[in-house]
């Protein structure tokens, strides 16, 4: 950015929200948490009465580092100001989502109904449904939503709901489908790629995994799954992307960082076959997130620690909330 812009952004709000948006847009395209960064010091001079608009920008910067308590309380001091913003209600559905809070933000999806585009008030409210024990009805709901009506990040956003929703469902050739449907939509959504890898790895199909993550080595997440490919095949090629990967894992501990938990309990539990230290790491994972995947990490590595106790939680949050999920069967019965 030249002198020149960074001057206008200290004076012009509406040149300064666009630069973050991009920042912030380009930090999920890579994962790479120094845009998070630099959306951070665009929104600085705007931060000792910060409009509204800056408020949802910063709790979306804060939802992408995990911050959710503290991403939550801007949303909240943006929704005082404006009751009406859409933006902040799904955002903060979104937050409230990860955290496992579904009645509250289904109270946020109602809310955002009246404001925005009825689709969108539709996906925001049976993404939420899928996870409360009306599985198979939220599915046929965004099923039929009219895709080619939608714009193009709601219609990524429905074919990642519906992928996520099919794989729940135990009908893996759907999700697999909905996955590739997204991806047409939106390559770059490294969400959709990071479930379809995911999805083939369940299944044994490590060569496709890979080739589905070519040129996405230098983002941890995907550098993960890469890793987890090679060790299924054998191939004696994926301990330098293992390695790389504990070292960087490592310094995020040490800074308290807490944005890539799950992955660290696949590592131990995948690569390194040390499923106390998955227990461990994974119980850290859920006591910030709590998705369906942060539900399959912990019953997982529980069964191959051999630790009933550690899935307690998880049965506990099944039972409250009713979620369906096929793919955690598997580890439900009583620990061998």
């Amino acid at each position: 950015m030249s002198d020149a812009t960074r001057a206008l952004t200290r004076s012009r709000l509406d040149i300064a929200l666009p630069l973050a948006q991009f920042y912030i847009a380009r930090a999920r395209a890579t994962a790479d948490l120094r845009f998070l960064g630099y959306a951070e010091e665009l929104l600085a001079p705007w931060q000792a009465h910060p409009p509204v608009a800056v408020r949802v920008l910063q709790a979306t910067i804060l939802q992408s580092r995990h911050q959710f308590s503290a991403s939550l309380a801007q949303l909240d001091r943006a929704l005082q100001e404006s009751p009406g913003d859409p933006q902040a209600w799904l955002t903060r559905a979104t937050v409230l989502r990860v955290l496992g809070r579904y009645d509250e933000a289904l109270d946020s999806c109602r809310n955002l109904g009246i404001r925005a585009d009825a689709a969108i008030a539709t996906l925001c409210t049976q993404s939420l449904q899928g996870l409360s024990g009306h599985l198979r009805t939220a599915y046929a709901a965004i099923l039929a939503l009219p895709s080619p009506s939608l714009p193009p990040e709601a219609r990524a956003w429905r074919y990642s709901e519906l992928g996520e929703m099919a794989e729940r469902l135990g009908l893996d050739a759907a999700a697999e489908h909905w996955l590739r449907e997204g991806l047409q939509v939106a390559p770059d959504d490294l969400y959709l790629r990071a479930a379809c890898a995911d999805l083939y790895l369940r299944q044994g199909r490590a060569r496709e995994s890979l080739r589905l993550l070519a040129g996405y080595e230098s983002m941890e997440p995907m550098l993960l799954r890469i890793a987890i490919a090679h060790r299924q095949l054998r191939d004696g090629t994926g301990f330098a992307a293992a390695a790389q990967l504990s070292s960087a894992f490592d310094v995020e501990q040490q800074r308290g960082d807490v944005v890539h938990r799950r992955e660290q309990a696949r590592l131990y539990l995948d690569i390194d076959a040390s499923p106390r230290a998955a227990v461990a790491a994974a119980l850290a994972n859920w006591a910030v997130q709590r998705e369906p995947d942060d539900l399959l990490i912990l019953l997982r590595s529980a069964r191959a620690a051999h630790d009933e106790q550690a899935a307690w939680p998880v049965r506990q949050f099944l039972r409250r909330h009713g979620l369906e999920d096929a793919r955690l069967a598997a580890y439900l019965g009583a620990a061998p």
